[in-house]
Order: C-alpha cells, then structure tokens, then sequence
C-alpha cells in the first residue's frame, strides 16, 4: 500500500477518524481463534485483512468524535496514549479508517487504474488457482468429469453466469464446451456492471462502460480490439451521451463479470482473439418509460452494436450475467429457501423470454413487478437482444446456489444462441 506519512493520523487530541461505513466486517475463526474479518468491495484494503475479535470494543469508540484522550478513559492499566495512536495510525495505513490519508488513497487507486494498459485479475486465488499449470489442470478435471454439450459450429452469441466458479461449475462446463470448437477473432463481451452505481458522478447517465486494457488472467492475456475500439469512439464523437457510453472505466477495475468468462475462452480457445469489454450498468429507468431518455441511448448503442459486430462471422458476443438475488444477504424479510419456488417460476419465464430473442418480452416481464428478484442480467441481456433482435436461443443450464449459512441464495442460468 502507498505510504504518505504525512497525512496518517497523527493527533492525541483530534477526534480519531470514524471507520468507513462501507466495510463489511465479519466474524472468522481460524486455529481456534476468533478473528474480525474486513471485506472491502471497493479493494481499497487489503484483501486478507483480519483482527483479533477484541478489538470490537476499541472499534465501537471509533465514532469520529473521540480522541486518542477520551478514549484512555475506556482503556485498562498499562495502555498508552502512544499504544493507542499506534494502533488507529496501523488502521489508517491499511485504509479502514474514513481520513484524509484514505481519500488520498482511494484517488491515487483509482486514477492509478485509469492510466493503466492493463487490468490485472482480481478474482485468482480465491476461487480459482492463481498459477497458470493449476489452472489448466483445475480446468481439465472439470471438463473431463462434468456433463458437456455438444459443439455448436453456428453459435453467434452465449449468455452465461459469473458466479463463483466453486458453485457454478457445472453450469460452465455445460455453456461453455459448446462453444470449444469456435475460432472468433472478436469477442463483443456484454457484462453485469455491479460496482458503477458507487460511483455515481461518473456513470450517471452511462449505462455502457467500455475498457480500452488488455485483461490480464492467471491463463493468458486477452487483448483489446483497439481498432474496432476506435471505431466506436469516433462514431460517438463527442455525443457520448446520446449512446450511453462513457471510456472511463473505473467500474472495471474490481469488476468480476468479465473476468469468469475469460477463463474459459482462454482455456478452450488456442488461437488469436482480441475483446471489447463493455459493462452494462442498471436499466430501471426501461421499466417505467421504455422510450425514455435511457431508453433511446440503449437504441442508439445497440444500433451500433449491430452495425458494426451483428453480421460480422469473426465476431462472437458473451453476455455475462446471473439471475435472481434473493434471501437475507440482499434485503429480503424472508430467508432464500422460502423463496425458491416463485424464484424457479420466475426464473423459467426469464429464461424462455431471453431465449425467444424479442427485448420486448424480457423487458414486458422485468416491468411487471419491476425486477423484484434483483436480476443482474437483465441489463446485458436486455442489451445484446437489442443488438441481435429475433435471434432464438437454446437454455442449456439452470440452477440456484442455496446459501443456507446467509439465508441467502443466486440462481443462474446460460443460453446459446445460434
């Protein structure tokens, strides 16, 4: 982590800055011993930061009123001031802690990410390998043992999920073998944006977010098309705003939806192939007025879309998405297991819909209740059906990932098109 020792903590008297709001802390126990566990979803801090679960109590006093001071009077014997500054600069250091010090952080990471060539993974190692031979071999064991679907030499198009490749496995082994034998030069990837939403000054009135890196996985590097890139650049203009696009891509940097697909094309195609990474942010406003303003940017993106890419036999379109989001971990009163079977009903008239190839059944079902099971998908599906109208598709997977230990639970689904 970048050191500005200048700007770490540095006062007795000064309230201590609070920790930031948006941390997700979670009790671990690791050897026997009880641990707090901070997840940053901004990867602002380390990855694998954890706390003796002491630490609790230090933490409630943390309210950004209190100074190192006031907080002796809540300390036992042969604690000192020093000790105390100590540990809040320690937090400080490792971003946990709303300060200057973390604003300044937080602006260079991400700047830092914007000027950068290339994005580099930030899902290997955690449910995958992060070394190149474990990953093949991971990747091989997978496709020798779970059930395949046959070569489909005609596919045009494959929407697919990105959930944790430990639950959904079987799920990419079935899309994914289907399209083994494909020898694309292009890859037009439309992907669930989970993380623009944070950053709402920049992608308000920006549905599409487009990367001009190279992505750089544990099994290879997939470069980006920059001259069709450039392409849709100079078309746009200056009139990004008409098309819904923005070339900033902050939102890619801890973004995952992309990231899963690569893994497979990379492991089942050997030959040369570039990508245009777009990420597809929410499209609510489509349920309440389709015509809209946003509605007319999704027509005129899709439009160019399918001037540029829908007839072309070099190029293949992924649509990475999962489906529904229900349970306690996403707001529901009620846990996930109650709610599976409206979920499966649902799901299957999402699919069916999706599979038709017309935007407008998905999106006439998405409006009814306005997606009341918080479906990722729908946007970059919604988006490729605009750019490939009355193209039918093939469901080929479905399944729901029950996590009983959160009450909460992900169903997710793939369907080819050919």
């Amino acid at each position: 982590m970048t050191d500005t020792s200048d700007t770490i903590f540095a006062s007795y008297t000064d309230p201590i800055p609070s920790l930031r709001f948006d941390l997700q802390i979670i009790p671990i126990k690791q050897d026997g011993e009880n641990y707090l566990y901070f997840q940053d979803q901004y990867g602002y801090a380390p990855g694998d930061f954890a706390v003796p679960q002491s630490a609790q109590n230090i933490f409630s006093l943390f309210d950004g009123q209190r100074s190192v001071e006031d907080i002796m009077e809540f300390t036992g014997h042969g604690i000192t001031e020093e000790q105390i500054l100590e540990y809040v600069q320690f937090l400080d250091r490792n971003a946990l802690l709303h300060s200057v010090y973390f604003k300044q952080h937080a602006q260079k990471t991400e700047l830092h990410y914007e000027r950068s060539d290339t994005h580099r993974s930030i899902t290997a190692g955690l449910a995958y390998p992060n070394d190149a031979g474990e990953m093949t071999h991971f990747l091989n064991e997978a496709f020798e043992k779970l059930p395949k679907s046959s070569p489909t030499p005609t596919a045009k198009a494959l929407y697919a999920p990105h959930i944790d490749l430990r639950v959904g496995m079987s799920s990419y082994v079935k899309a994914f073998s289907s399209i083994r034998n494909l020898k694309p030069k292009r890859v037009v990837m439309l992907a669930t944006s989970h993380y623009s939403g944070m950053h709402p000054d920049i992608y308000e009135g920006s549905p599409f977010v487009i990367s001009r890196k190279d992505f750089e996985m544990v099994n290879g590097t997939v470069k980006a098309d920059h001259e069709a890139l450039e392409m849709i650049a100079d078309r746009l203009s200056d009139d990004e705003e008409k098309y819904g696009v923005t070339f900033q891509d902050r939102a890619h940097r801890i973004e995952h939806s992309i990231e899963q697909h690569l893994l497979f094309i990379n492991h089942l195609w050997k030959h040369d192939f570039t990508m245009i990474p777009i990420l597809v942010g929410g499209l609510d406003e489509l349920f309440y007025k389709a015509d809209g303003f946003q509605g007319q940017q999704v027509e005129n993106f899709s439009s160019l879309l399918q001037e540029f890419f829908a007839n072309d036999e070099d190029t293949f379109f992924l649509i990475s998405g999962d489906l529904a989001h229900i349970g306690k971990k996403f707001g529901d009163q009620k846990p996930a297991k109650d709610l599976f079977e409206e979920v499966r009903t649902f799901d299957n008239k999402f699919m069916k819909a999706g599979a038709t190839g017309s935007h407008w059944n998905l999106l006439s079902l998405m409006s009814e209740k306005y997606d009341p099971y918080r479906i990722c998908g729908y946007p970059p599906l919604l988006s490729f059906l605009k750019t490939m109208p009355d193209r039918s598709g093939e469901i080929l997977t479905y399944d729901i990932w029950d996590e009983a230990e959160r009450e909460s639970g992900v169903s997710f689904g793939s369907i080819l098109y050919s």
